[in-house]
Protein backbone atom coordinates (compact mmCIF):
# COMPACT_ATOMS: atom_id res chain seq x y z
CA UNK A 1 0.00 0.00 0.00
CA UNK A 2 1.13 3.54 -0.76
CA UNK A 3 0.62 6.38 1.70
CA UNK A 4 0.03 10.02 0.79
CA UNK A 5 0.01 13.14 2.94
CA UNK A 6 -2.25 16.06 2.09
CA UNK A 7 -0.29 19.28 2.45
CA UNK A 8 -2.24 22.34 3.62
CA UNK A 9 -1.54 25.92 4.62
CA UNK A 10 2.00 26.47 5.86
CA UNK A 11 3.00 23.08 4.41
CA UNK A 12 1.37 21.35 7.37
CA UNK A 13 0.09 17.78 6.89
CA UNK A 14 -3.70 17.76 7.21
CA UNK A 15 -4.47 14.13 6.44
CA UNK A 16 -2.81 10.87 5.40
CA UNK A 17 -4.48 8.45 2.98
CA UNK A 18 -3.70 4.93 1.80
CA UNK A 19 -3.86 4.05 -1.90
CA UNK A 20 -3.48 0.60 -3.40
CA UNK A 21 -0.16 -0.07 -5.11
CA UNK A 22 -2.19 -1.19 -8.16
CA UNK A 23 -3.40 2.40 -8.47
CA UNK A 24 -0.37 4.28 -7.15
CA UNK A 25 2.12 2.81 -9.60
CA UNK A 26 4.07 6.03 -9.09
CA UNK A 27 3.62 9.15 -6.97
CA UNK A 28 1.78 11.16 -9.61
CA UNK A 29 -0.72 8.36 -10.21
CA UNK A 30 -1.51 8.30 -6.48
CA UNK A 31 -1.89 12.09 -6.37
CA UNK A 32 -4.16 12.05 -9.41
CA UNK A 33 -6.29 9.27 -7.90
CA UNK A 34 -6.78 11.19 -4.62
CA UNK A 35 -7.61 14.47 -6.34
CA UNK A 36 -10.10 12.68 -8.61
CA UNK A 37 -11.59 10.85 -5.62
CA UNK A 38 -12.10 14.06 -3.64
CA UNK A 39 -12.70 16.27 -6.70
CA UNK A 40 -9.92 18.63 -5.59
CA UNK A 41 -6.56 19.95 -6.71
CA UNK A 42 -4.83 19.44 -3.37
CA UNK A 43 -1.11 18.98 -2.89
CA UNK A 44 -0.27 15.40 -1.91
CA UNK A 45 3.19 13.97 -1.19
CA UNK A 46 3.96 10.29 -0.88
CA UNK A 47 5.26 9.13 2.48
CA UNK A 48 6.66 5.82 3.69
CA UNK A 49 6.25 3.76 6.87
CA UNK A 50 9.82 2.58 6.35
CA UNK A 51 11.11 6.16 6.06
CA UNK A 52 12.41 5.25 2.59
CA UNK A 53 11.32 8.59 1.19
CA UNK A 54 11.08 12.04 2.73
CA UNK A 55 12.96 11.02 5.92
CA UNK A 56 9.95 10.43 8.22
CA UNK A 57 6.49 8.96 7.89
CA UNK A 58 4.07 11.89 7.69
CA UNK A 59 1.45 12.39 10.36
CA UNK A 60 -1.14 15.10 10.85
CA UNK A 61 0.64 18.18 12.17
CA UNK A 62 4.00 17.39 10.60
CA UNK A 63 5.50 19.99 8.27
CA UNK A 64 6.64 19.26 4.75
CA UNK A 65 9.95 21.02 4.04
CA UNK A 66 10.35 21.54 0.31
CA UNK A 67 14.07 22.31 0.49
CA UNK A 68 14.87 19.13 2.42
CA UNK A 69 12.06 17.18 0.69
CA UNK A 70 11.18 15.79 4.10
CA UNK A 71 8.41 15.52 6.67
CA UNK A 72 9.40 17.09 9.98
CA UNK A 73 7.53 16.37 13.23
CA UNK A 74 6.34 19.23 15.42
CA UNK A 75 9.04 20.70 17.63
CA UNK A 76 8.56 19.48 21.21
CA UNK A 77 10.82 21.94 22.98
CA UNK A 78 11.96 25.45 22.07
CA UNK A 79 15.64 24.62 22.69
CA UNK A 80 15.77 21.55 20.43
CA UNK A 81 17.63 21.71 17.14
CA UNK A 82 16.68 20.17 13.81
CA UNK A 83 19.06 17.47 12.60
CA UNK A 84 18.89 18.08 8.84
CA UNK A 85 20.15 14.56 8.10
CA UNK A 86 17.35 12.78 9.95
CA UNK A 87 14.88 15.69 9.98
CA UNK A 88 14.21 14.98 13.64
CA UNK A 89 14.47 17.39 16.57
CA UNK A 90 17.32 16.77 19.00
CA UNK A 91 18.10 18.11 22.44
CA UNK A 92 21.08 20.46 22.66
CA UNK A 93 22.53 18.04 25.24
CA UNK A 94 22.93 14.34 24.51
CA UNK A 95 20.62 12.03 26.45
CA UNK A 96 22.49 9.73 28.86
CA UNK A 97 22.92 6.19 27.57
CA UNK A 98 23.22 4.39 30.90
CA UNK A 99 19.96 2.47 30.47
CA UNK A 100 17.99 4.56 32.95
CA UNK A 101 14.84 6.55 32.17
CA UNK A 102 15.19 10.31 31.62
CA UNK A 103 12.91 13.18 30.68
CA UNK A 104 13.94 16.51 29.18
CA UNK A 105 13.88 19.53 31.50
CA UNK A 106 13.43 22.55 29.21
CA UNK A 107 13.92 25.11 31.98
CA UNK A 108 17.34 23.74 33.01
CA UNK A 109 18.25 22.30 29.59
CA UNK A 110 19.11 18.97 31.19
CA UNK A 111 17.98 15.37 31.16
CA UNK A 112 16.41 14.59 34.54
CA UNK A 113 16.38 11.05 35.89
CA UNK A 114 12.86 9.65 36.27
CA UNK A 115 12.45 8.03 39.65
CA UNK A 116 10.82 4.60 39.51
Amino acid sequence: MAHFAKIGTGNIVEQVEVVSNDIAINEQAGVDFLNNLYNTKDVWKQTSYNNNIRKNYASVGYKYDETLDAFIPPKEFKSWILNETTCRWEAPVAKPTDGQLYKWNEENQTWDLVER
